[in-house]
């Protein structure tokens, strides 16, 4: 098991960091959806996307009213007509969820996506219109 965020007393259950470097390695999966497990307060898998999955995909697999974590293997053309890869990592707290839930999620943010070597973009979202996959490609093209 990984260990406690002092911030926040979440750990960060192992099988995350597997399922992590499988996508980025292996390419077994376009997403992954975690979540804060309330009971063992441990970040944990929730959804896997297949590698077929689209964008759209991960977006249906948010739940409208509650906190997650998320990464997704964007594949996208630059300006220059360069296909590229970046791992985009997405803080998802709708601004519907819960205080406490919010409050959770955003304090154990930066540990548990240090956790994941290998992010390259990070984006932080209270609607779906912050996290569009236009607004996303930008941020990668930028970075």
């Amino acid at each position: 098991m990984g260990q406690a965020n002092a911030a926040s007393g979440i750990a960060v259950n192992d099988n995350c960091k597997a399922k992590f470097l499988e996508l980025k390695a292996k390419r077994n999966y376009r997403y992954i959806i975690f979540r804060i497990e309330d009971a063992s307060q441990m970040v944990v898998v929730d959804k896997l996307g297949d590698p077929n999955d689209k964008y759209e995909d991960l977006i249906a697999g948010l739940p409208s009213n509650e906190c997650r974590y998320a990464v997704f293997d964007l594949d996208f053309t630059t300006n220059e007509n360069c296909q590229k890869s970046k791992i985009v990592f997405i803080a998802w707290a709708p601004d519907i969820a819960r205080v406490r839930s919010k409050m959770v999620y955003a304090s154990s943010k930066d540990r548990f996506r240090k956790e994941l070597d290998g992010v390259q973009v990070e984006l932080q979202a209270t609607d779906l219109s912050e996290m569009s996959y236009d607004i996303v490609k930008e941020r990668a093209i930028s970075i």
